[in-house]
């Protein structure tokens, strides 16, 4: 199991042992019964309008309070719908942990589930508001000059993390100079060869432990990496590192939230809204630009490592629908 996950693991189990000394004054029962979890979804699936008329819908004042108080609880309102699914999922593993139990697949709290939903309409929001398209993802890569170290490295980061398929921050800050192998160049017609190298990403988060994934970079995403790594003289360990304002470089790797803030570095000094942007936008910039492009689904799959056809395609049905015969009726 991934870093993350088990991160994600530990700060759900936190809250949930919050939230029910908070509304129950008990410590969280193993397994838990079916009318702790329907109480669970209705302290956090409830309509604001309905609040109005009904005080006691909803999670009552005392437990938000106290969770607030506690630092579990910042957002006002109620949660997102796949917050609540995510926590529930999370209880359910670690009862199996327990070798117990639950009763999280049942048709009660399914059900409740589904109606509170629908009850509470709620647009899902992308992880990042906008696609970091190539038209984007230019215009981030002009204010990269080659002056300092920094922008040579910013550089590197943006061309790999969206030419490699759009790789997840976390796996941009953890890449390794072991994982590259420098693959034969690839022939052009009427041109010179282009620079080829295989990242082996090791295993992901939708990749079992057993597999090895590799993706492939070509042309100037290789060009730019080679450039930091000679800029850094970096022969060994950890690739993208820390470089401080005097021009030293850490021999730590950088933080994944260190990623997301060069992205909305990038995108402020580009003259973008900083808040429309994220690393995730790598990602799905890079699903979106193949469609436009009209690149195979299976083939970018190839690239981003995506084993969801139903999420991969997503993007490509998005960039159809907005640019097709159907949105331009006027």
């Amino acid at each position: 199991m991934g870093e993350n996950t088990l991160r994600a693991l530990t700060s759900d189990l936190a809250y949930l042992q919050a939230w029910s000394l908070a509304a129950t004054g008990a410590c969280l029962p193993w397994p838990a019964p079916e009318a702790l979890l329907l109480k669970f979804v209705a302290h956090h699936l409830w309509q604001p309008e309905q609040r109005g008329i009904d005080p006691h819908h909803g999670m009552p004042a005392d437990v938000e309070r106290s969770l607030r108080e506690q630092g579990f609880l910042r957002a006002s309102g109620p949660h997102a719908p796949d917050t609540v699914r995510r926590r529930l999922a999370s209880w359910s593993t670690l009862t199996k942990w327990r070798g117990l139990t639950g009763v999280f697949s049942s048709p009660s709290l399914k059900s409740a589930i589904r109606l509170a939903v629908r009850a509470t309409p709620r647009p899902r929001k992308r992880k990042s508001a906008k696609a970091v398209t190539s038209d984007v993802l230019t215009k981030m890569l002009a204010t990269c000059g080659t002056d300092s170290l920094r922008d040579i490295r910013d550089q590197a980061i943006l061309m790999v993390a969206f030419a490699s398929g759009g790789r997840r921050r976390s796996e941009i800050a953890g890449l390794r100079r072991e994982q590259l192998t420098a693959e034969p160049p690839i022939p052009v017609e009427g041109g010179p060869p282009l620079p080829s190298l295989a990242i082996h990403v090791g295993r992901t988060k939708t990749s079992g432990a057993e597999h090895d994934e590799v993706v492939y970079l070509t042309g100037r995403p290789v060009d730019a990496l080679n450039a930091w790594l000679a800029a850094a003289k970096i022969e060994g360990g950890s690739i993208f590192r820390k470089v401080d304002r005097w021009g030293n470089i850490s021999k730590r790797a950088l933080e994944p939230s260190a990623v997301n803030a060069i992205v909305k570095q990038r995108a402020t000094l580009a003259g973008l809204e900083p808040g429309e942007f994220s690393a995730h936008g790598l990602r799905s910039g890079y699903l979106t630009e193949a469609a436009n492009r009209g690149i195979p689904l299976p083939e970018a799959m190839e690239q981003s490592r995506h084993r969801s056809v139903q999420q991969a395609s997503s993007y490509y049905n998005s960039a159809a629908q907005r640019s097709g015969k159907a949105a331009r009726m006027l």
